[in-house]
């Protein structure tokens, strides 16, 4: 298990139950951006990557 895992785990198990909208989900990476401006790499690499989660060509 990666370290990061932990979060994720954490994530499933107090919110795994609560429906959001990507608008919300977007909002709160901006918020953590903002709050963690050295983060901005990798939150965009996951957004992109959240986006194109359908696309066939890639």
């Amino acid at each position: 298990m990666y370290f990061t895992d932990r979060g994720i785990e954490e994530l499933a198990d107090r919110r795994g139950d609560e429906e959001v909208s990507v608008r919300w989900l977007a909002e709160r990476l901006r918020e953590f951006v903002d709050l963690n401006p050295e983060f901005e790499t990798p939150i965009e690499r996951l957004a992109t990557w959240l986006a194109r989660l359908d696309d066939e060509d890639e």
